[in-house]
């Protein structure tokens, strides 16, 4: 008997844990097929210029809106809804954090995140008229669930990935993201410049739109649901909501950032990604807001060009991984941030009306949009002490998501001053060329060497 469990049983046992890992990683790439589309679709293409359609028509004299009271010019309505969404999401993101961890239920939170967030997507479609507030209110209801189930996702790699295939593993959910991103915005983009063929307005082909993909984000989301599985929390018990003590998030997180203190030059490094990806998320949300609003382009145009995005940065990615392979990731990166800085300051002289030079620009920001983020995470990785890996991801995932709500901010303010949104996308160089100095300031040897892991010949 012995010799049958310890021979013959614990292989078995290994190849059936294998396959349920196997059918888990299937489950989780499923994920990204079902959310990226509300990334592209709502916050890229369609939301910004709708809602300040919305806005718009529900002005004063002036050009101003006034939710609570607060005079809003209608053109920053849309940017002042992200930032507002992303500040909120610092706040939710600890408590989810901890409650996930304290109970390992997170399975359940993930589902709760997905079909709220889905649920106000597919509300979308009833943004008709001078709802704006409206619109702002399913806003940011979608995109706190959005980040904070982002963070969940994201957290069951290292469980269900071992460290040596987590790169392959992350790659092809980022794949399974671009395939439906494009799938879904070659079908907008049927639908759009068809409407009058089908006998719809473009506002309601844009309202279609927003709406399929808050169903295509709750239909997709049912195959991780059923296929990811809940773990024990730490110490092998599971707890309920009851034992996470109130602020239990933040006390978490300030434990983190006390230890990523003890270690200035990885803590230099992530404010200099903070800088720059602010920056980088900014252009993602607002670019079809400056395309619509400043330079008169037509929906159709805005959805050929995200979804020019979306094929360049698969293939961006690529070529800047092999750059990487022989000048570095560090130099690579910083190359990144100089030609992010060229291509925003351009933005500012495009000429109105002319598809083409949108084109262009999208083309430019695809290229180094996959592969600046790509390999700032790998660098980012190389920085993390030993048996530490979860708890300074998720510090990294809140600078990701969570605290990019300042440029939205600075994009919105510039508007509403200059009431021009080529000054309010000029302003974002800043972000780019800041970050690109405090990432430059690091020394990453050193830094690498200080965490305790072991350095790359070229990095």
């Amino acid at each position: 008997m012995p010799s049958t469990q310890f021979g013959s049983g614990r292989p078995e046992a290994a190849t059936a844990e294998k396959a349920g890992q196997r059918r888990e990683q299937r489950g989780w790439y499923f994920y990204d097929w079902a959310v990226s589309v509300y990334s592209s679709s709502v916050l890229t293409v369609f939301l910004g210029p709708y809602l300040t359609t919305v806005a718009k028509a529900a002005a004063d004299a002036e050009g101003f809106v006034h939710p609570l009271g607060i005079p809003v010019r209608a053109g920053s309505f849309f940017a002042y809804a992200v930032s507002a969404s992303l500040l909120l999401s610092v706040l939710a993101m600890p408590a989810a954090g901890a409650l996930a961890d304290r109970t390992g239920r997170k399975k359940p939170l993930l589902g709760g995140c997905a079909y709220t967030g889905a649920a106000a997507t597919t509300a979308m479609f009833f943004l008709g008229g001078d709802r704006y507030l409206l619109g702002g209110a399913l806003l940011i209801i979608a995109n706190v669930s959005f980040v904070v189930a982002m963070m969940l996702y994201n957290s069951y790699l290292p469980q269900i990935a071992d460290p040596d295939e987590r790169d392959a593993v992350s790659s092809r959910g980022w794949a399974f993201g671009y395939t439906a991103s494009a799938l879904t915005l070659i079908a907008d983009l049927a639908l759009y410049a068809g409407h009058d063929a089908v006998g719809i307005s473009a506002g309601t082909a844009a309202r279609i739109c927003l709406a399929t993909a808050g169903l295509w984000w709750g239909a997709f989301a049912l195959i991780p649901l059923r296929r990811l599985r809940d773990r024990p929390a730490a110490g092998g018990t599971r707890g309920t909501a009851g034992d996470v003590a109130p602020g239990q998030g933040w006390r978490q997180l300030r434990a983190t950032l006390r230890d990523v203190r003890r270690r200035p030059l990885t803590l230099s490094f992530l404010l200099a990604y903070l800088v720059y990806n602010d920056g980088i998320q900014t252009v993602i949300t607002q670019a079809s807001v400056f395309g619509s609003e400043e330079l008169g382009l037509d929906q159709t145009t805005l959805i050929v060009s995200t979804l020019l995005v979306q094929v360049v940065a698969a293939a961006g990615a690529l070529l800047m991984g092999r750059l990487a392979r022989t000048y570095g990731a560090h130099r690579t990166v910083l190359g990144s941030l100089v030609a992010w800085t060229l291509t925003i300051a351009t933005a500012y002289f495009l000429p109105t009306r002319t598809p083409e030079w949108f084109f262009v620009l999208a083309g430019t920001i695809g290229l180094v949009l996959g592969g600046s983020q790509a390999l700032s995470r790998s660098l980012f990785s190389h920085l993390i002490p030993r048996g530490k890996e979860a708890e300074y991801f998720s510090a990294y995932a809140m600078s990701d998501r969570g605290v990019s709500w300042l440029g939205p901010l600075v994009f919105g303010v510039a508007y509403q001053v200059t009431g021009s949104y080529r000054d309010a996308i000029v302003s974002l160089v800043a972000f780019f060329a800041i970050g690109f100095v405090l990432l430059a300031r690091v020394p990453m040897r050193r830094a690498i060497a200080a965490a305790g892991n072991p350095v790359p010949d070229r990095i």
